[in-house]
């Protein structure tokens, strides 16, 4: 089990990059070195580093393998996002997508030749780093396929697939063999009209992402102090778990906070134990990468209004006390038996890759509530695809004696 942070700079926010200080990036790695930690995940900004489209700037990529490197330094592995894309409100998106010259970045043919070539070229300077472990698409790219995004690119299912395929395959001619993911929001898995479908998530890359952030409803429904909220990052493991082809595929719990207001200050350090005890109960989990700040610095003081509305902003109240719980998991590298396994709810998931998700899924959702029930009441209730009902080996391996429909 692995345990790391979502790497937010104490200075700059993600906007060191234009100001990269190397000193400082080792301060802040030797700081989540001293928890106990084994990696983190960074984000280049795709327009500083990749300002036009035939345009990557060697100086940017540069600096990335520089920090990957002072990691290493300190037994630090390093994922790394390819397409920010999207990060905590703000959109990093070139200018050569946008007005005059906009394009569709999941379907023009020179916008997709250009993300791949980025892609190939980051994991290609990579990939004999030492402590490398791989990229990640982009953070939360789906977000601009749809509403509630205001100026969206639409796309279907099946080009939302053939566009992962092309940026997955990127990563792999870069970086040959390692495991190169995609991410997104939790659109994927709850809203059953978004075009990036819960097949996709599960189905390519390595492994799964799963973004877990109870300030989608299910804080709000439920409470911060509810079961339900401190259940809701192993749900979605869980329900991950039921759409892939693969029963024993791995699954990254690639973010996950306790976000203020939603998750008081008082309470983030509890919602940490909570959440990675249930979520140390699910199987096949290969790591934990804890963003202790889904949140803003100094760099966002112009909008405070807009972060404490989303419930963005964090601080040291919740930061230090949260970073010791994390720590103090990541250096016993526990497993916790919160429950037993003893039944099996059925999710139908065996559709096409391009067939879109379930709204049943999502928070106060038919398939939701019977989860959690089963969870909150002492026994942690599986997921399985439809077609494995009758597997009596693979349901006896998972101790489930029961299976049930919600």
């Amino acid at each position: 089990m692995r345990f790391g942070v979502n790497y937010t700079p104490t200075h700059g926010w993600f906007h060191h990059w234009l100001d990269f200080d190397l000193d400082d990036i080792r301060a802040d790695l030797d700081s989540i070195a001293a928890l106990g930690l084994d990696h983190i995940r960074v984000f280049p900004l795709w327009p500083l580093f990749q300002p036009n489209r035939t345009l990557i700037r060697p100086r940017a990529v540069d600096q990335l393998v520089r920090l990957v490197d002072a990691a290493a330094e300190r037994g630090l592995d390093v994922a790394v996002d390819g397409l920010q894309g999207h990060l905590s409100s703000f959109d990093f998106i070139p200018s050569w997508t946008t007005t005059w010259h906009r394009r569709n970045i999941f379907t023009d043919p020179d916008v997709v030749d250009a993300q791949a070539a980025y892609l190939t070229t980051l994991a290609a300077a990579l990939a004999d780093r030492p402590g490398f472990l791989g990229m990640t698409v982009g953070n939360e790219i789906n977000q601009f396929s749809g509403r509630p995004h205001p100026d969206p690119d639409p796309v279907t299912p099946a080009q939302a697939g053939r566009w992962l395929r092309r940026m997955l395959a990127a990563c792999e001619a870069g970086a040959p063999g390692l495991p190169h993911v995609h991410a997104s929001y939790d659109a994927a898995w709850y809203d059953g009209t978004h075009p990036f479908t819960p097949a996709h998530s599960a189905r390519l890359g390595a492994m799964t992402t799963v973004h877990s952030w109870v300030f989608d409803g299910t804080a709000q429904r439920y409470g911060h102090d509810a079961p339900a909220t401190g259940l809701h990052a192993a749900y979605l493991v869980e329900l991950s778990k039921a759409w892939a082809d693969d029963p024993a595929r791995p699954v990254w719990l690639q973010e996950v906070g306790a976000p203020a207001p939603h998750v008081p200050p008082s309470s983030a350090a509890a919602f940490a134990e909570a959440t990675i005890e249930a979520v140390l109960d699910c199987p096949d989990v290969w790591g934990i990468t804890w963003w202790c700040s889904h949140d803003v610095d100094r760099a966002l003081a112009d909008f405070p209004e807009l972060e404490y509305g989303l419930g963005l902003l964090t601080n040291d109240r919740v930061v230090k006390p949260v970073g010791e719980v994390v720590g103090r998991y990541a250096r016993e590298r526990l497993r916790v038996a919160a429950g037993v396994r003893r039944t099996a709810l059925v999710l139908d998931a065996g559709e096409p890759e391009d067939a879109p998700g379930r709204g049943v899924c999502a928070p106060g959702g038919a398939f939701f509530e019977a989860w959690m029930r089963g969870a909150s009441g002492g026994g942690r209730p599986g997921v399985v695809l439809a077609q494995r009902v009758e597997d009596a080996g693979y349901l006896a391996a998972r101790g489930i004696t029961e299976v049930v429909r919600p």
